[in-house]
């Protein structure tokens, strides 16, 4: 089974946005503002960008 090119990032039932694979890894699209700082960087792997996430929601006291 192919793996897929796209996953939702989803940390305390908030969506915190989406990666896309791409030549380098993946890549993250912000859904919420809370999330923006990470927009458009680069992660070596979906979970890489989940542990990014939640680290951003804990820094903002929200986790």
């Amino acid at each position: 089974m192919p793996q897929s090119n796209a996953y939702i990032i989803e940390i305390q039932d908030r969506a915190a946005g989406i990666v896309t694979r791409d030549q380098r890894g993946f890549r993250f699209f912000s859904s919420e503002r809370v999330f923006d700082s990470l927009e458009g960087r680069q992660f070596r792997s979906a979970r890489e960008a989940e542990r990014a996430a939640r680290a951003v929601l804990s820094e903002r006291g929200g986790g």
